[in-house]
């Protein structure tokens, strides 16, 4: 067994609890087995300024990673999240396991370098180009798991069950031969998946339900029973016509349906969720489900803005994820969902808790300690975990740049101010996964090689 690192020493750091000054965190097996506040740092200690627990990021599909920038060529009609559609089916046609570890290692690496440090995978491409199943139906989730090892982020597995193309079981369409399931294969599937994951530590296995548009009611009831207490997943409500489409088929917006006809709790995670009705706000939070915003990605196929003030008036709870990882950095993403509000209403810091005292003066509330440490908590509820740094959790750690200069002088909820809507990327100094350090200066230890790797192969590909 490797032996521990040396014990970790920051000059303030966010731990579960709060903010705590001169913090000595001596780590075990990978979990934090001890954390001292208020002393000073021992001989040996690895002396770091600001400590940040690593951001989970509850919504990404890697492989979408190969083809960003790809959709950008406006079409002879409206352009939308379909017609993107179409060119994402086209480029998967081309990936085989090879593939998809490659671009998972780029965008797992990328997420730890901005700061996330645990990921929901919610993984649909099961089957080879042809559509015809791997003689190992994980084989894809395999790639995956490869991915997660190489670069050392935590993974929660989401396979996905997709049968159908539209809303009452409509048949699937061709571009969507390399995601169909039915429920026997799906559970092989999914029991393949439990196999590859045994060799990663603190994984996590779900169970995702593509959308409304894809699974069936009875369908649904059957994979519920898979779940068991696993995390759950599922888009919902995303565009604006697939809430069309459903009130044709039901007579009810995806929401209303989705909540009237499943048991929806705490582990379920509402991925989008963009076009919900004062009423759905309400009954979705009251039900404890997660919202899983993409701000970036929702962005750029535009989808529309999430009705966020509504939506924590009413108690809700959200994470955020990379999904199509076009872009990958949680400030980023955070920044833009409150300033996509701000947009929308015309005023500032729309989503800062009342109730939270910030660092600034005359105590006024910070942006972004709210959006923090909603989507700290949100995002591990959604991906099954315990959020922040505590004794006996993940030693999951993000160092930031004291020395930035949107950093420089700040302290506390300032600091998280500061890296949100100034620093981003660049304030990432170090991170720490199970106690070990993946990143340095920003930068990942293995960069140079999943880089190379990656280059040759999108270049074959394109």
């Amino acid at each position: 067994m490797p032996l521990d690192p040396a014990p970790l020493y920051f000059r303030t750091a966010l731990l579960a609890e709060g903010w705590a000054r001169h913090v000595r965190i001596e780590t075990h097996g990978g979990l934090v087995a001890r954390i001292e506040t208020g002393v000073p740092p021992a001989p040996g200690d690895e002396v770091h300024a600001i400590a940040l627990p690593g951001l989970p990021n509850l919504h990404s599909h890697a492989f979408q990673r190969g083809m960003a920038g790809l959709a950008e060529r406006r079409g002879a009609g409206d352009d939308s999240f379909w017609t993107w559609r179409e060119v994402m089916y086209r480029f998967l046609d081309r990936l085989g396991p090879e593939d998809m570890q490659g671009i998972a290692a780029l965008a797992y690496m990328e997420m730890l370098e901005t700061g996330f440090t645990r990921v929901g995978e919610f993984h649909y491409l099961h089957h080879a180009p042809d559509g015809r199943p791997y003689a190992d139906p994980a084989e894809m989730a395999a790639a995956i798991a490869a991915a997660a090892a190489e670069t050392g982020i935590a993974l929660t597995l989401l396979p996905v069950f997709y049968a159908h193309s539209g809303f009452g079981g409509l048949p699937p369409g061709e571009g969507q031969r390399r995601f169909i399931c039915d429920l026997d294969q799906f559970a092989r599937l999914r029991e393949g998946c439990r196999t590859v994951l045994a060799a990663l530590p603190d994984t996590v296995l779900g169970v995702a339900p593509h959308s409304l548009r894809a699974v069936t009611s009875g369908e649904l009831a059957q994979l519920l029973e898979l779940a068991m207490d696993g995390p759950v997943h599922i888009h919902i409500a995303e565009q604006t016509r697939e809430v069309e489409d459903c009130l044709a088929w039901s007579g009810q917006r995806p929401v209303q349906y989705l909540l009237d006809r499943a048991d929806v709790d705490d582990r379920w995670c509402a991925v989008h969720a963009t076009h919900l009705t004062t009423e759905e706000c309400v009954r979705l939070a009251a039900s404890g489900a997660v919202a899983g915003l993409c701000p970036i990605t929702e962005a750029n196929l535009g989808d529309g803005l999430f009705p966020a003030p509504a939506f924590l008036a009413a108690g809700g709870r959200f994470g955020i994820g990379s999904d199509s990882n076009v872009l990958i950095d949680p400030s980023e993403e955070l920044r833009l969902l409150e300033y996509g509000q701000r947009l929308h209403a015309r005023r500032r810091n729309i989503l800062a808790d009342a109730d939270h005292t910030g660092n600034g003066a005359g105590n006024r509330t910070s942006s972004g300690a709210t959006l923090f440490g909603a989507a700290l908590a949100g995002g591990a509820r959604a991906l099954g975990v315990a959020a922040g740094i505590g004794q006996g959790r993940a030693a999951d750690i993000v160092s930031l740049d004291a020395n930035h200069p949107s950093l420089i002088g700040r302290t506390e909820d300032g600091l998280l101010d500061g890296w949100i809507f100034a620093a981003g990327r660049g304030g990432i100094d170090c991170v720490w996964r199970r106690g070990r350090r993946v990143v340095s200066r920003g930068r990942h230890q293995a960069r140079e090689a999943i880089a190379a790797r990656y280059a040759g192969m999108i270049s074959r590909l394109l």
